[in-house]
């Protein structure tokens, strides 16, 4: 089989290459699954360079999304036919033709849904209603301010908030893309190339400010947000895109202001959808996973087209993935 190797540490342009493997046998209680399509995400690529949340053993395969078909069952893989489409749950290194996973990580794709969505349903998806659900619980009518709003995360939120009543307090960097915000159904729009974000906060949804907020910027525009919060406010940091590129330790801060968080006793805290999916109890995983995949098959997400790429063409969706502008999602995927 074809698979998508990096040799070592490093950039992933200079350590990537495409090997042929043997196709791995499938063991007790496990499934092999004909990829199909795997989403290359700059999470990815960062854990190649060794700045992402876990560092692999290299040689590795990257990849920790991907919809294919069920190939062979080990025994005791009981609930699952061969032939199936489903999607991979925390499985590692699926940038390659085919994938051995406990059958226990592999979810059925809806009929109806296509190989782009369900490829991508898991890292963005899944992760907006997890933080608007199970981690700050924003309700009906409640405000929620959110930064990186033009994100894929950041939009599909805004989906999720109309869908669901809430109000969006989104926060973006260039005034050229309020516009587009506001045309997606963003309730109000902060733009910090002209704007300060507690001052607008507290002139958009009055001076106590919000008590709940997500960020994936970090640096000091998470520091901003904070101090925005209203008393007793709720932020979770999930992203740290102010970092990407940085190397200094010194860098890869968050500067808090102490007494905002003293004082009015605000909560910051971390998410990481990795270590959600390892650790979470099986039924709280399985109803959000469940609820995210009805959402999306409804219409009330939609997730952006992605573009498939041959895997041979590697180093094209290598350099999308991080590219400005790029359009849709890059999907490796694996002509039969």
């Amino acid at each position: 089989m074809r698979s998508l190797v990096a040799d070592q540490l490093g950039e992933p342009s200079e350590v990537l290459h495409l090997q042929t493997r043997p196709i791995p046998e499938v063991g007790p209680g496990k499934v092999r699954i004909r990829v199909a399509a795997a989403p290359v995400h700059a999470s990815d690529l960062h854990t190649v360079r060794g700045r992402y949340g876990f560092t692999p053993e290299f040689p590795t395969v990257p990849g920790i999304e991907s919809v294919g078909v069920i190939d062979e069952l080990g025994s005791g893989a009981d609930g699952l036919t061969v032939g199936q489409r489903v999607v991979t749950i925390g499985v590692k290194g699926t940038w390659q033709e085919y994938v051995v996973a406990d059958a226990e990580r592999v979810v059925p794709v809806p009929v109806g849904m296509s190989d782009s969505t369900a490829a991508q349903i898991l890292t963005n998806p899944l992760t907006a209603v997890i933080l608007t659900g199970d981690e700050i619980d924003v309700r009906p009518g409640e405000w929620l301010l959110q930064t990186a709003a033009g994100s894929t995360v950041g939009q599909l939120v805004i989906q999720l908030g109309l869908h669901f009543g809430f109000k969006t307090l989104n926060v973006v960097r260039r005034r050229s893309t309020v516009e587009d915000i506001l045309a997606l159904g963003g309730t109000a729009v902060i733009c910090t190339e002209d704007e300060d974000v507690r001052e607008r906060t507290s002139e958009i949804v009055g001076h106590e400010g919000v008590s709940k907020a997500i960020d994936c910027v970090s640096g000091q525009i998470g520091a901003d947000v904070s101090r925005a919060l209203a008393p007793h406010g709720d932020l979770v940091v999930y992203g740290a895109l102010s970092t990407h590129r940085q190397t200094d330790p010194d860098k890869l801060t968050i500067p808090i202001f102490a007494r905002s968080l003293i004082y009015e006793t605000k909560t910051v805290r971390g998410f990481w959808l990795f270590r959600w999916l390892i650790e979470a109890p099986k039924d709280r995983m399985a109803a959000a996973i469940d609820r995210t995949l009805q959402l999306a098959d409804s219409g009330a997400l939609r997730v952006p087209e992605g573009r498939p790429i041959p895997i041979e063409k590697f180093s094209e969706a290598v350099y999308l993935a991080e590219a400005p502008a790029h359009g849709g999602k890059p999907l490796l995927v694996f002509e039969q």
